[in-house]
């Protein structure tokens, strides 16, 4: 046996930090300097000039941090260099103030890393409907009602409006926090579906629902005219898979309403989308096309605090990349959103584990758990009552 016996700490926050530092006895007035020291941040930033990159390696080693940059940045051999800035947030922090003045555009770059720290330190509290405030404290269930002929899992089985209407009230009833209908398979090669069939089949259970649930009821189309029809059917949420790309209608409709927005990533209509999976840089790319759809939100009036991101697993992503987006899920706290995920009963769920779609209850349960760990605010998911017991135990775990 050692006689030092050593073991690594799991440092995730700064409350964390000061538990550990209070159970060995540091005195109070060390713990507030102490507790950042035990925490860091990596940053990236991409293809600045090797002037900006070599500005900012100097000012990070210069404050007790670092920043790695590519091979010929500091000869300046090379044009430009993508930058991975590490330090604690104060070190971050007291960066930004140097930056501001430097010169080379870095003063603007301070804003952006000023922006960045304030995003991912702030965790968003609401999510505002259009008839209501969400609290986060907890996660979100969102009920998946599908009442089309041909989606991946349940196609088929809630055609009947009434019957449709009974899946929704039992979502409910087993914990579901918001119903998301759908007129319109979204699984890959599903064919497009015309707004007024879409219209047709969802507008009757919104009709139905809206005097009965006590929960918010989500549109999942990317039409703005069928948006438009639910909405005024009683939903009061927009779940748009093209993040407001498919349809110019759809950002006016949002903002003139009110509704809550779901702002999800994709490439391309599910009917073509998984020949498009390829991407230079899989977490970046996908961050920069959320951005972009956010901005698209904000500029035709949406609120920010009605905006909720969701990276699109398995649209227009393949296994590995749907592997890859849950294990690096809290890189999306870049955006200062709460995030969606969506991976129930998925294919990259039935690859891992070889089962087929009815059989993915419990694989969709560890994803759900682990989603929630790293900083998922709401779960899309068929399965209500063991999805909101597997989303409670994952968030009573991280909030102890």
């Amino acid at each position: 046996m050692s006689a030092f016996p050593a073991r690594l700490l799991a440092i995730t926050s700064r409350e964390d930090a000061e538990r550990e530092l209070a159970r060995i006895g540091v005195d109070p007035r060390g713990i507030g300097m102490m507790s950042s020291k035990m925490l860091t941040r990596c940053v990236h930033l991409n293809k600045l000039l090797c002037r900006q990159a070599n500005i900012l390696k100097q000012e990070m080693m210069g404050l007790g941090g670092d920043a790695a940059v590519a091979r010929g940045t500091v000869a300046c051999s090379i044009d430009t260099t993508d930058v991975i800035l590490m330090g604690t947030d104060k070190q971050l922090g007291r960066l930004c103030e140097k930056l501001v003045h430097q010169p080379f555009g870095l003063a603007d770059l301070a804003g952006e890393l000023t922006a960045l720290l304030a995003n991912v330190s702030q965790v968003p509290k609401t999510w505002k409907t259009a008839r209501r405030d969400l609290a986060l404290d907890r996660p979100l269930i969102m009920g998946i009602l599908n009442v089309t002929p041909d989606s991946f899992s349940d196609g088929g089985r809630f055609l009947d409006p009434h019957r449709a209407a009974e899946r929704a009230l039992e979502m409910e009833a087993e914990g579901a926090d918001i119903i998301d209908i759908g007129g319109e398979s979204t699984r890959p090669g599903a064919p497009q579906v015309p707004a007024a069939e879409e219209l047709r089949r969802i507008s009757p259970v919104i009709e139905q629902l809206a005097g009965r649930l006590s929960c918010p009821i989500s549109v999942d189309t990317w039409k703005g005219e069928v948006a438009r029809g639910a909405l005024a059917a009683g939903a009061e949420i927009i779940n748009d898979i093209s993040g407001f790309g498919f349809d110019p209608a759809m950002a006016p409709v949002a903002a003139g309403s009110g509704a809550g927005v779901v702002l999800m990533h994709t490439r391309g209509t599910p009917d073509r989308m998984q020949s498009n999976t390829v991407y230079e840089d899989l977490l970046g790319d996908i961050i920069a096309g959320l951005r972009c759809s956010f901005y698209s939100a904000v500029s035709a009036g949406v609120e920010r605090e009605r905006i909720v991101i969701d990276p699109g697993i398995g649209f227009a992503k393949d296994f590995a990349a749907n592997l890859e987006i849950l294990r690096r899920l809290r890189e999306f706290a870049s955006l200062g959103l709460p995030l969606l995920v969506g991976t129930s009963r998925k294919t990259f769920i039935g690859k891992t584990l070889g089962r087929v779609t009815g059989e993915r209850m419990v694989g969709t349960a560890a994803t759900v758990a682990l989603a929630v760990a790293n900083g998922a605010s709401i779960l899309r998911v068929h399965d209500v009552r063991a999805m909101r017991e597997a989303a409670d135990m994952a968030h009573a775990i991280v909030a102890s």
